[in-house]
């Protein structure tokens, strides 16, 4: 069991060594990088799709896609004229920072926004930074609202709580005020959006957040 451990804690501190390495080069050019954690289905895909129509004719943006099989996702953002890479795991449940590594020299170092969509799943992605400076974590209204205490180290450790789909409301049995009470008992710090990409509700303030957020890096790095 000790030795399970310790090649555990190796994994995850190497890890963290070159996420905060991919943070710093990052800062250190200005560029804002998100990591986008949820359920599969949960609409991070949609939501980028959204980001990329209303953020890019003002700022360059950038996407990294991660999923276990197929170009889908990142085909999806292409199409909206913006640059996405496409990692697929081949199975593993998670991105990983040296994923990332690999990816950010084919990335334009003048981007103001980069944004990973980790592999759907609650639980893995926690554990693993990836570089970013904002966490944000989806929670659709068709998941429903007792999942803050169910997964709590997704809510936990993010620093935005989007509560998306929030055109299905009114049609669903989902209690938006126990879902935020459940998060923000995990994580007072929360942020927490309520957003449709589908009709874009919510989708202005979010967007002011992002670049207040980017704004916010240093002068001498912004």
């Amino acid at each position: 069991m000790k030795k399970q451990l310790y090649v555990l804690q190796d994994i995850l501190g190497t890890n963290q060594k070159i996420a905060r390495e991919i943070k710093a080069a990052c800062e250190d050019k200005g560029v804002l990088v998100l990591n986008l954690m949820s359920s599969p289905g949960a609409g991070k895909t949609a939501l980028l799709e959204k980001l990329a129509e209303r953020l890019k004719n003002r700022y360059k943006i950038a996407v990294i896609e991660g999923d276990i099989e197929t170009e889908r996702d990142a085909e999806r953002i292409r199409a909206k004229g913006v640059p996405a890479w496409q990692i697929t795991t081949g199975g593993a449940c998670h991105l990983e920072a040296k994923m990332i590594a690999r990816i950010l020299p084919l990335v334009e170092a003048d981007i103001d926004f980069l944004f990973i969509e980790n592999v759907g799943n609650l639980v893995c992605p926690a554990s693993y930074e990836l570089g970013e400076r904002i966490r944000v974590v989806l929670l659709s209204t068709p998941e429903g609202d007792d999942k803050p205490k169910k997964y709590p180290k997704a809510f936990s450790t993010a620093d935005v709580l989007v509560l998306s789909k929030a055109d299905l409301l009114p049609y669903l049995p989902f209690d938006l005020e126990r879902a935020k009470k459940e998060a923000l008992d995990l994580n007072p710090r929360l942020r927490i959006f309520v957003l449709s990409a589908l009709t874009g509700e919510g989708l202005d303030d979010f967007i002011d957040f992002l670049v207040d957020a980017r704004s916010a890096l240093s002068p001498a790095d912004a």
